[in-house]
């Protein structure tokens, strides 16, 4: 638990109460069923994401764009949003 955000149990220090991560197996010990589900849970959440951005970064138009950044924002949000409803 961090100061900037007390009764926070799980996520990255200073990123609020947004950014979660999985539990993580202490050594010789096993997870709890909760613990599991609530790494189960995280990474349903997480899969989209992640192959939205993999397929992102493997379109040639944003590694060399030579338009205004407000415009490739507009066009990450669209394939983002049809990739996760894909």
């Amino acid at each position: 638990m961090t100061d900037e955000a007390p009764g926070l149990l799980v996520a990255y220090q200073r990123g609020g109460s947004w950014v979660t991560t999985g539990v993580k197996r202490r050594p010789h010990r096993g997870l709890t069923p909760t613990q599991q589900t609530v790494n189960r849970v995280l990474a349903r959440t997480h899969a989209p994401v992640e192959r939205g951005v993999a397929r992102l970064t493997s379109w040639r138009i944003f590694r060399h764009a030579r338009c205004s950044p407000n415009r490739m924002t507009s066009i990450a949000k669209a394939v983002l949003t049809l990739e996760q409803h894909r």
